[in-house]
């Protein structure tokens, strides 16, 4: 009896929809970030309270951005929709949330309004520096980005196992992701402290380093909802909802700030690994004759 092969059908040009409204979707919250950021800066003179609300909206818009992006590349795999226009528009949409909305976020919440404390001079310093560490976060990003892009089998300098999946740097949702966790659990209030300004755009400086680093990064795409999980793994995510539902600016920093430190503790590790590990024994010498 001769195989019967069964065609599968092209999905429906309207399936292509689907993954682009996500990505659309990415664009508009990362849009409102940016919109909602420059109304802090503006009313933060006449009325503190507002900008804190507007700044912490724009927070929580970039964590919405960060799901978007996630869902519309599943999204497409499952449709079997994925194609060279929708990786072009999601990196666009990545370079606008990820990048242009959390880049304006730290410089106003972190550096705009620091007081003249130490000096009319000292704080004209810090503002140029916050201007130069955002755009350095921004072109990181943007860099990061491009090499994701281009390149087709990542290796990181730091491999790990061989049937797993890495990413290579800091991915830039990630790095906005801590940005966006760190004004949401600080209250959202603009930094006026010009030491807590300083220790901010080291952070910024960090993230920017570890996006165009070639230090691995889980890549989290072992994880399939769709395949059957253990009881434990649906509770632990049942506890994670839960948690970021009733304790959402603890939790939602614990876990940004625990995959940035991910990548450079396994790279620290596997460097002392390398430097105390001992040296192999030379083999012993065998004469003939």
């Amino acid at each position: 009896m001769a195989d019967v092969v069964i065609a599968r059908r092209p999905p429906h040009r309207a399936a292509y929809a689907l993954p682009t409204l996500f990505t659309a979707g990415n664009i508009c919250l990362g849009y409102l970030a940016i919109v909602r950021t420059i109304q802090a800066a503006v009313v933060f003179g006449s009325d503190p309270a507002a900008a804190t609300l507007h700044l912490e909206v724009a927070a929580q818009t970039i964590g919405f951005s960060f799901i978007l992006d996630g869902l519309d590349g599943r999204i497409a795999r499952m449709t079997n929709t994925t194609s060279e226009f929708g990786k072009e528009l999601d990196s666009l949409a990545d370079i606008i949330s990820f990048g242009i909305a959390p880049a304006i976020l730290a410089y106003v919440w972190g550096v705009q309004f620091v007081t003249d404390s130490l000096g009319a001079t000292t704080v004209d310093q810090l503002q140029r520096a916050g201007k130069f560490v955002s755009f350095l976060f921004l072109v990181c990003g943007a860099a990061r980005l491009a090499r994701f892009n281009i390149t087709k089998n990542p290796i990181p300098k730091n491999p790990g196992a061989p049937d797993k999946k890495y990413f290579v740097g800091l991915p830039i949702p990630a790095a906005a992701g801590v940005v966006a966790s760190v004004v949401y659990a600080a209250g959202s209030a603009p930094l006026t402290s010009p030491l807590w300004s300083a220790a901010w755009l080291a952070l910024l400086a960090l993230l920017a380093f570890l996006m165009v680093s070639t230090w691995r990064y889980w890549s989290f795409k072992e994880l399939n909802l769709m395949r059957p999980r253990s009881p434990i793994l649906l509770v632990g995510m049942a506890a994670v909802i839960f948690a970021i539902r009733f304790w959402s600016q603890p939790v939602l920093l614990l876990m940004a700030g625990s995959y940035m430190l991910s990548g450079v503790v396994t790279r620290i590790a596997g460097l002392l690994r390398r430097l105390f590990r001992p040296a192999p024994q030379p083999k012993p010498e065998t004469q003939v004759g």
